[in-house]
């Protein structure tokens, strides 16, 4: 699988998961130059909390366009430090 933004791919990996019909990136296979540390936050009643990152891609910035769980909850470790994306992210094969 491969995510998009902006014409670049911004990470890419034959070792996806799906969780709620998005696919969550393990952390090694997303391309790090590209994502930047967000402040942002938001919590699922069964992952846990969820940490953000903005994307810049050729001076663009996309912000909050990925997510991911840093300390998942047991039910979600699976996808613990695995990235998702949204915000315009196109994830394709």
């Amino acid at each position: 699988m491969k995510a998009i933004w902006n014409n670049k791919v911004i990470a890419e990996s034959s070792r996806t998961k799906i969780v709620e019909n998005n696919y969550y990136f393990p952390k090694e296979d997303i391309k790090e130059q590209y994502f930047k540390p967000s402040d942002y936050h938001t919590r699922c009643p069964w992952k846990g909390k969820a940490s953000y990152y903005h994307i810049e891609v050729d001076g663009e910035l996309n912000k909050d366009a990925a997510w991911y769980y840093p300390e998942a909850s047991h039910a979600a470790k699976p996808i613990e430090d695995h990235v998702a994306f949204w915000n315009g992210v196109k994830v394709t094969e």
